[in-house]
């Protein structure tokens, strides 16, 4: 029932699945000789994971959810990590608590779903708050400034160059399968 509610809900806010990344001239000169892979975030274990170990591969970044609506898109993020992990590309999640709670789980819960549930193997961060102001995480503060978008729902997808710099998103609902990201993530294997 909690996740049929939550498909409606996510149904209902489907025209919020961007958001616009306010870009203040602050956030500009923090940013702008940055990329992802110069950051550190925390790892679902809560260890620290230097972005630079992605340098040299495309990624796609994604904020997800565990009871989300669009929570089965695990599937095919993996799908594509598996099939592309060989050529230099990696899905990096973020869980989110966001968007209508639906992360509430601890780490090790949230580990343990993705394992179970969609027996993921690609690198899984800690949680983090993807929404803009005081606590959003670096990572989320960085690409939004520099696409001038932001999540406006679970399941936004980042794509991320070899040097780290955001190519382009993709909203919720661009499934992981969508021709258009395919192609965008060839042309960025290609580079």
């Amino acid at each position: 029932m909690l996740r049929l509610f939550s498909a409606l809900a996510a149904f209902l806010f489907l025209p919020a699945c961007t958001k616009s990344a306010a870009v203040t001239p602050e956030l500009e000169t923090r940013w702008s000789n940055k990329g992802l892979y110069d950051l550190t975030v925390n790892d679902i274990s809560g260890a620290p994971l230097e972005l630079s170990s992605f340098k040299g591969q495309v990624t796609l970044v994604v904020n997800t959810a565990s009871e989300c609506g669009y929570t089965s898109q695990y599937e095919g993020l993996q799908a594509l990590h598996q099939e592309l992990g060989g050529r230099g590309f990696s899905v990096v999640a973020f869980p989110c608590n966001d968007f209508g709670g639906q992360e509430p789980g601890s780490s090790a819960e949230i580990a343990t779903f993705c394992t179970n549930t969609y027996a993921v193997t690609f690198p899984v961060m800690g949680k983090v708050q993807v929404k803009q102001g005081e606590g959003q995480s670096e990572a989320y503060s960085l690409l939004g400034t520099h696409t001038g978008d932001l999540p406006g729902w679970n399941f936004g997808k980042y794509l991320v160059g070899k040097d780290g710099q955001p190519i382009a998103f993709f909203g919720t609902r661009t499934a992981p399968d969508d021709g258009d990201l395919r192609g965008a993530i060839d042309a960025a294997l290609a580079q």
